[in-house]
């Protein structure tokens, strides 16, 4: 740490807590509208295309707030500097688990004691596989993985993972927030600790969730690359909602002699990283199926090119990947405020859609056919995602109130605050 990092006073304001948080209300209104127009749609569409749509807003608010908890880990396991301007929010962000967790016990409630296969068509035994057109009883793939995919695993599997990542969360929250009361430099390396095992304890978790969740929509198929091709979208995600908060702090005027523009290259430049690393897992999945051509693997890329699903391919192909990649390769496009934030934007959108293409084909209709992208289908996944966000957006807005603005009193908080300054 160089003496002029080390020295650095922190900004004038920041010794006390941010302004309060405008919108929390607000927030919290746009989240219960958007759930009671989900819920709407039991009475409009067929009780499936709702719950998919539920599924699609969970797996992309989850996949968010997951990124929230490996970034977090990930600055503190690598020490990394620039972050720390940025991890307190992060670490509000976090809070959001709690009520993801009770927002996913709807599709549990549904599953058990409505319809059994609202959602997991193998929670049923008479559940017919189509096209085969057996029942999931009957069926010797499901056979083979029974051990696997049963009812007393999914709810096991379900709260651990939960409990698991509240209690992560919770843990460098803690030591975080303990920090700028006693200013132990303790607390820090503590954190290092959870870091250490998080980072792993969350990837398996993150795999298993997504292969329970998403992938089992259609057991015959499966993907060894499918819980990397979340993590994936888990970072662009926490990446880009990232850009949106610290564009909104610097707006606001708290994050005046904070954020320089090295915060802002950084953060591109992962957001770069990460849109390469997507697109290698999509491509690699892709390419190692259609090479092996095994009629149990293609069959889940076969009902995507059609009903409309093959032109939201090509947007993931040329939108997902291929516009950010060739936009955050500018220097001036990662420094300039409005246009990474735009970026950002973009991302979240296609991140959407990627989740979408994921796990809507798996409703099918009365031929086996995957429902066509412009259906019920799309409009409860968005409904879904606005309910699920606005409670989220609610639940970080209430935290952002309640401590520091950064770690004040973290050993390398002068070095985050010079960031390249001496360079």
């Amino acid at each position: 740490m160089s003496s002029a990092a080390a020295s650095a006073p922190a900004p004038v304001g920041l010794a006390g807590n941010p302004a309060p948080a405008s919108g929390a209300g607000l927030a919290l209104g746009i989240g219960l509208g958007g759930i009671a127009a989900t819920v709407l749609g039991f009475f409009i569409s067929p009780h499936n295309c709702v719950t998919a749509g539920w599924l699609v807003g969970i797996a992309y608010w989850t996949a968010i707030t997951l990124g929230f908890l490996l970034l977090t880990m990930i600055l503190h396991i690598f020490d990394a500097n620039w972050g720390l301007v940025l991890r307190r929010q992060l670490e509000h962000g976090l809070a959001g688990f709690r009520w993801l967790a009770l927002l996913f016990l709807p599709l549990l409630l549904l599953s058990f004691f409505v319809q059994r296969d609202i959602l997991w068509g193998w929670l049923s035994p008479t559940h017919m596989v189509m096209p085969e057109g057996k029942a999931v009883a009957a069926d010797v793939i499901y056979a083979k993985k029974a051990g696997f995919l049963n009812a007393h695993a999914l709810v096991v599997f379900s709260v651990l993972f939960f409990v698991i990542w509240i209690w992560l969360s919770a843990r460098l929250r803690k030591a975080s927030f303990t920090q700028d009361i006693d200013r132990d430099p303790k607390w820090t390396f503590k954190n290092r600790w959870t870091a250490g095992a998080g980072i792993p304890l969350t990837g398996l978790t993150l795999t298993f969730a997504a292969i329970y969740w998403y992938m089992s929509l259609e057991y015959h198929w499966f993907s060894t690359m499918f819980g990397v091709w979340y993590f994936a979208d888990c970072m662009r995600g926490a990446l880009s909602i990232g850009v949106f908060i610290m564009f909104w702090l610097w707006q606001r005027g708290d994050y005046k002699g904070v954020l320089n523009q090295n915060h802002w290259y950084s953060i591109g430049m992962l957001m770069l990283a990460f849109t390469v690393f997507w697109g290698y897992i999509a491509f690699s999945q892709y390419f190692l199926i259609w090479n092996a051509n095994v009629p149990e693997e293609t069959f889940w890329f076969n009902e995507r090119e059609f009903g409309g699903w093959f032109w939201v391919g090509m947007l993931l192909v040329f939108g997902h990947f291929l516009t950010p990649f060739l936009l955050l390769l500018s220097y001036r496009f990662k420094v300039t405020k409005h246009i990474i934030r735009r970026i950002a934007a973009w991302i979240l959108f296609t991140i959407f859609i990627d989740l979408c293409w994921n796990i809507l084909p798996a409703v099918k209709d009365s031929a086996g056919h995957a429902l066509p992208f412009f259906s019920w289908n799309v409009l409860w996944a968005l409904t879904s995602t606005i309910g699920i966000g606005g409670i989220w957006v609610w639940s970080y807005l209430s935290q952002i109130s309640r401590t520091k603005l950064i770690p004040i009193h973290d050993p390398r908080i002068g070095e985050s605050l010079t960031h390249h300054d001496d360079e």
